[in-house]
């Protein structure tokens, strides 16, 4: 072998490592781009993804792109970061379809899991990169395996963080014990006094990312929803999670049920029907987010024979209602989390339109899904912004969301982590 042959030789392993480093780019060319943050959209902007990273962002300057970069031009589009739902049920499909006792009871855990690809998949196409599931509702810890699945490529679906099977009082959940000739299978994880200590640390081996109680439920002797547990079990959950870097998320929909969670130190609160202007104030000294659900309240009540538009609004959407009011006059943070599962996953968006609906701001709505989410849930330094250095979790839709809120319904293209899964349109090369 000749000089230039062992020089070629003994260069190959580092040039192949070059050749593996060296990352694909993009430039992305919306008519105009939704920062997660501003007031307005900006005309103009162009987005320069490399690798996985958002690397520029900002009016468009033929010196922020690199050599080689590919061209996405997105006519009439806006280009916005990917949408954050903060309260689905993977493992849930819609009640007017199979009523949630008989998926718990029915349903085998190989069909449940099976669905949950598809609603990952269609949750991730209509423009959610990033969700939070809480409570596989009697599909045991099987959000783990899809998370794995989502993360090493094996299936499309967002960024997922999991609550894994939740945990309630003993007694207070469903299916209910009494309509049964034999014990029936529970839609959570059943704990109280001092064993809620060693079920939490068990659901974080398990991989919770976040630790969910359910701090009130239908338990009552007419059916009515109290409280569960108590202000010291709530605690000593809250307590256990954040030793280990994790938090507390509580259902509660009752203003005994929501202070309890408050006191005992919940980030998040779901729901919260019964809401009253103390406990949302409480909430918002205490810092506490709020995540109201307001799709899932007027899916059920279609599902009950409700109809929208035709009839006056029922006991249970005004009650609604006047809770996320409230809630916006006491400066509570609102998380969006639209309990889908309850309704078809993929209909995220319902929740986005039914905020606006009830009266708060468009640009809020669109913070609140975008920066203000992913800061409720600790992840402000990774998504939610289209900004350099964050994560190139991106989405374009047809028109300006900022004008109307339901073009975040007209979503053509889908890139998470750099990674493009939808694309209606075409590529030219720079």
């Amino acid at each position: 072998m000749n000089i230039r042959a062992l020089l070629l030789a003994a260069c190959m392993p580092l040039c192949a490592i070059r050749a593996q480093g060296a990352q694909p780019s993009t430039v992305l060319v919306p008519a105009r781009v939704f920062d997660g943050t501003s007031a307005a959209v900006h005309p103009g902007w162009i987005v320069v993804v490399t690798g996985n990273d958002i690397i520029y962002s900002g009016p468009s300057d033929p010196r922020r792109i690199p050599a080689g970069a590919t061209r996405l031009t997105l006519p009439g589009m806006t280009l916005m970061p990917g949408l954050i739902d903060a309260h689905t049920h993977l493992f849930l499909h819609p009640y007017d379809e199979t009523p949630w006792v008989d998926q718990v009871l029915k349903e085998s855990l190989a069909l449940r899991t099976a669905r949950a690809t598809v609603h990952a998949r269609n949750t991730l196409l209509a423009g959610f990169t990033t969700i939070r599931d809480l409570g596989t509702e009697g599909a045991d810890d099987a959000d783990t395996g899809i998370r794995q699945a989502i993360a090493a490529g094996i299936i499309p679906g967002p960024r997922l963080l999991i609550s894994g099977r939740a945990i309630v009082a003993t007694g207070s959940y469903a299916p209910a014990r009494t309509a049964y000739a034999f014990e029936p299978k529970q839609g959570a994880e059943e704990a109280d006094g001092p064993a809620l200590q060693r079920v939490v640390r068990d659901q974080i081996g398990r991989g919770a990312d976040w630790i969910k109680l359910y701090g009130d439920y239908r338990w009552g002797p007419d059916a009515s929803a109290r409280p569960t547990f108590s202000v010291d079990e709530l605690r000593l959950a809250a307590t256990t999670a954040h030793a280990s870097g994790r938090r507390l998320v509580v259902h509660a929909s009752t203003a005994e049920g929501m202070q309890r969670a408050v006191d005992a130190g919940a980030a998040t609160i779901e729901h919260g029907d019964e809401g009253t202007p103390k406990v949302f104030r409480a909430m918002a000294r205490a810092g506490v987010a709020y995540c109201p659900t307001l799709a899932a309240t007027e899916s059920i009540q279609r599902y009950r024979g409700w109809k929208k538009g035709q009839e006056r609004a029922t006991d249970a959407i005004e009650r609604k209602r006047r809770a996320f009011a409230a809630a916006r006059a006491a400066g509570v943070k609102i998380c969006t989390g639209s309990d889908a599962g309850v309704f078809a996953h993929g209909d995220n968006a319902l929740e986005l339109e039914l905020m606006v609906e009830y009266g708060m701001p468009r640009r809020d709505v669109l913070i609140s899904a975008t920066s203000g989410t992913a800061g409720i849930l600790g992840m402000q330094s990774l998504i939610g912004r289209v900004a350099a250095g964050m994560r190139a979790d991106l989405i374009a839709v047809e028109g300006d969301p900022l004008a109307d809120v339901s073009a975040v319904r007209r979503v053509r293209f889908v890139m998470k982590d750099g990674v493009v899964y939808r694309n209606d349109l075409t590529t030219q090369r720079q």
